[in-house]
C-alpha cells in the first residue's frame, strides 16, 4: 500500500491471471465438491449442481483435458459409471483462483467501510 498524493493505492489484483478455466459456474462448482466432498460420480455431481447431462458433460471434459479432474469409469452390474476426483493441480488452481476471489472482497469491504 502506498500514499500517493494524499490517496492510497492498493495492490494490485491480477484480473488477468484469474483461471478461465475454474471461472464458470459448473467448473467452479465441480472442483468446490470434489475438495470439499470428495470423489463424485457423474450423476451425483448433475444433481448437487442441478446442471443438464450436455452441459456437465462438457465441462468435466475441459477439466479432464486440463488436468483438473479425473474420470474413473466402472461398471456396476451392467450400467457404466464415471467417477470423477480432483487432481492436485486442480486443488492448487481451486485455491489460487480463491485467493485471488478473497483479495477481491477484502478490497471491495474495505472501500465499502469508508463510504
Amino acid at each position: 500500500m502506498r500514499l500517493n498524493a494524499g490517496r492510497i493505492d492498493l495492490p494490485a489484483i491480477d484480473f488477468n491471471g484469474l483461471d478461465t478455466a475454474v471461472h464458470g459456474p459448473i467448473r467452479l462448482g465441480v472442483l468446490t465438491t470434489l475438495q470439499t466432498q470428495g470423489a463424485r460420480d457423474f450423476t451425483t455431481l448433475r444433481g448437487v449442481l442441478q446442471a443438464t447431462d450436455g452441459a456437465l458433460g462438457s465441462h468435466l471434459q475441459k477439466l479432464e483435458e486440463i488436468g483438473y479432474v479425473k474420470c474413473q469409469k466402472a461398471f456396476v452390474g451392467r450400467k457404466p459409471r464415471s467417477t470423477y476426483t480432483i487432481t492436485a493441480a486442480g486443488r492448487r488452481a481451486l485455491l489460487k483462483y480463491l485467493d485471488t476471489l478473497q483479495a477481491i472482497v477484502e478490497l471491495v469491504q474495505k472501500d465499502s467501510a469508508k463510504s
